[in-house]
């Protein structure tokens, strides 16, 4: 009994540097998949394809990191691919869009997914949401966008951030929208919109084509962040500010949510937590390596990063809002 006690003693003593030895002996070799829901060309294709060329040195045992598009019902395809049938080794990650998230809280039924049932690994940027129109629709002015008959602009489904920003647009400040579905992404979208078949989109700043910005090709009339960002016009129309209503506020604020935690990463709930850790740990370094930061602002990207448990804690509190706000988000988003 004494040498089964000594045993179990030496065993307890060596168990963390066991457990990170075996994380760095299991990814030696391996190679690590970062499934985006998306078509090839969007923008969270992007953010991962730079994220894949740094993280591998952050990771024990320097695995091999690849991308691999999974595009299909607005990346929910990918998000139920990973709660139910990616491998749970630790070797998959996916990138998705989190506006599926808000869509979890107002139509539960129609998504089936609990965001809670993930391993979050981080969250890369906060999502800063704009409305736009080519400029070659003479829409130049906020007043012009109210005042047209019907705006037209693209979406890959229901449930995307762009999605609820186009009903947000329509259904909370007024725009007469047409919303045409599905296109695969947002690089899809921008094609339809240089060859005049789309008015406009509501998206990301950081996917716009620099062009674009710089040639002076689209007016940008709105924005959802609360911050603006460097290059953003300031004459772009802060929407948080421009509700006075309380109730509108507090919906708007559920339905933008999402855009937080704009570059999420996930894993499968049952990777094992010595790998999910190392995994966080990677992707917070990775965050703060200067090779990567040089990289993201080289693709202009904005990087304000999240921990996964920042993320993680962020989730646990959005499933807590009050059911009256959840059925105003829903009725407000035409669910």
């Amino acid at each position: 009994m004494r040498l089964l006690t000594s045993t179990a003693v030496l065993f307890l003593l060596h168990a963390a540097p066991a457990a990170a030895q075996d994380a760095a002996s299991f990814y030696k070799g391996k190679t690590v998949r970062i499934v985006v829901g998306f078509s090839s060309g969007g923008g969270y294709d992007h953010y991962a394809r730079v994220l894949t060329r740094h993280i591998g040195r952050h990771i024990p045992g320097n695995p091999n990191v690849i991308v691999q598009n999974m595009p299909g019902a607005a990346s929910l395809n990918s998000v139920k691919y990973t709660s139910a049938a990616a491998p749970a080794d630790g070797t998959f990650i996916n990138a998705f869009n989190p506006g599926l998230i808000t869509q979890s809280l107002t139509v539960a039924q129609k998504v089936g997914i609990n965001f809670l049932e993930f391993g979050w690994v981080g969250n890369i940027s906060e999502d800063f949401r704009i409305c736009h129109t080519w400029n070659g629709t003479g829409i130049k002015t906020w007043e012009q966008l109210l005042a047209r008959p019907v705006v037209t602009m693209g979406n890959t489904g229901i449930g995307t951030s762009a999605y609820i920003d186009n009903r947000i647009l329509s259904d909370l400040f007024g725009v007469k929208l047409k919303q045409v579905m599905g296109y695969p992404g947002s690089a899809e979208k921008r094609i339809a919109i240089e060859r005049g078949e789309l008015d406009g989109d509501c998206g990301s700043w950081t996917s716009l084509p620099e062009e674009w910005l710089r040639d002076k090709k689209i007016t940008i009339h709105i924005r959802y962040s609360r911050t603006l960002v460097p290059g953003m016009p300031a004459e772009a129309i802060n929407a948080r500010e421009h509700l006075t209503d309380p109730k509108k506020r507090q919906t708007f604020d559920l339905l933008t949510a999402s855009a937080l935690i704009g570059r999420p990463y996930i894993v499968p709930k049952a990777v094992p937590a010595d790998r999910l850790a190392a995994l966080r740990k990677a992707f917070d370094a990775t965050m703060k390596d200067a090779e990567f930061l040089a990289d993201a602002a080289k693709q202009r990207l904005t990087v304000t990063a999240m921990t996964g448990t920042e993320v993680e804690d962020f989730i646990k509190e959005l499933y807590k809002t009050p059911p009256d706000v959840v059925t105003a988000a829903r009725t407000i988003s035409g669910e």
